[in-house]
């Protein structure tokens, strides 16, 4: 059973389209930091949220120019309650009826939905994976989790840093490892850009085991919250799954009381329970 197209971003239909690329950012005076300073405001942004509430939009996208198909998905509203370390909640809603397409909950280790309109109730490990028909389907909470929440550098943790200027894009970069200073093995774990318009983070590159690419994390729009600040526009691309997911923020709370009921979802009475480890068959939009 595939996960997103069951979990109903897709319910609101797809049509295939050319995707723009993105206007290359407005030139301006170039900002200085340190590798020093560099870290102190990643830790302190990893740090200042343990909480959000947010008001969203969320706009899927499936496939790439590399496949030669691009499938993008009605912009849907929805709602995201998150509390670290990996707690997350998400209500899609269909625009201007307000009724609810997908009810998702995660707490690291298991994921649960409710579609509805299908009657459908999904359940199953984060970290189960297999190949979808449809790359939409392949959309795990972890993977919002994982853009939403940073972890703070351990002390040991090597870092290495960079300036880099792509495509007309300066910007400084650290490079976090894996391990510790002198262990016989490091692997990139993190990848920070900063832009230097601003030095605010513009994208994360999140590997995993092996170095292999997992995600990228594009930020935008970044207004005060809590004794940081966090980003109202969020691109996240899997690299590997093929798909997108754009979340615009359009209202934001942090670190308010969030109640454990509030993360905790249950199967209704009369709905089909198909949990994901034990079925072959995609499902269908």
């Amino acid at each position: 059973m595939g996960l997103v197209a069951s979990t109903a971003l897709a319910v609101a239909g797809c049509a295939v389209s050319k995707k723009k690329a993105a206007p290359p950012a407005l030139a301006g005076p170039l900002l200085e930091a340190s590798r020093t300073e560099l870290i102190e405001k990643y830790d302190r942004q990893a740090k200042a949220i343990e909480t959000l509430n947010a008001r969203v939009t969320l706009k899927a996208t499936a496939g790439s120019q590399y496949t030669g198909v691009v499938e993008q998905y009605h912009e849907v509203n929805g709602f995201i309650l998150a509390q670290r370390p990996a707690n997350i909640r998400l209500i899609g809603q269909a625009p201007v009826i307000n009724k609810n397409i997908f009810d998702m909950v995660s707490d690291g280790e298991t994921f649960r939905i409710l579609i509805p309109s299908k009657n459908t109730f999904i359940t199953g490990p984060d970290k189960f994976e297999k190949p979808a028909q449809k790359p939409i389907e392949n959309l795990r909470p972890q993977h919002l989790v994982d853009a939403l929440f940073w972890d703070a550098i351990r002390e040991d943790q090597p870092v290495v840093f960079e300036e880099s200027d792509e495509n007309g894009s300066k910007s400084y970069v650290i490079n976090i490892l894996h391990g510790s200073r002198g262990a016989a093995s490091l692997e990139l774990d993190r990848r920070v850009h900063f832009s230097r318009t601003d030095l605010n983070v513009s994208e994360i590159e999140i590997f995993g085991e092996g170095g292999k690419l997992d995600s990228i994390v594009h930020y935008a729009d970044w207004q005060p919250a809590a004794d940081a600040q966090f980003a109202h526009q969020i691109r996240i691309e899997r690299v590997r799954e093929d798909y997108q997911l754009a979340i615009g923020i359009t209202k934001l709370t942090v670190n308010e009381t969030l109640k454990p009921e509030q993360f905790k979802l249950e199967q209704p009475p009369g709905t089909q329970l198909v949990d994901v480890t034990k079925s072959d068959k995609g499902s269908q939009p």
